[in-house]
């Protein structure tokens, strides 16, 4: 049991570990992206700033 235990595990990478923080920094920005398209979608409508939406949501 001990034998297994001590042997160290080597890990394998596709590619540099850099890579790893560029895909990262890529997903971010795209959702970010995402996320920036949406702004003031909410002001387009004219129907959410009328004063007789007789309580709906």
């Amino acid at each position: 049991m001990t034998r297994i235990l001590a042997t160290e595990a080597a890990s394998i990478y596709p590619f540099p570990t850099v890579v790893f923080g560029l895909i990262a920094f890529t997903v971010f920005m795209l959702l970010g992206l995402v996320t920036w398209s949406f702004r003031d979608v909410a002001n387009r409508h004219d129907h959410k700033d009328t004063k007789d939406n007789k309580g709906h949501h």
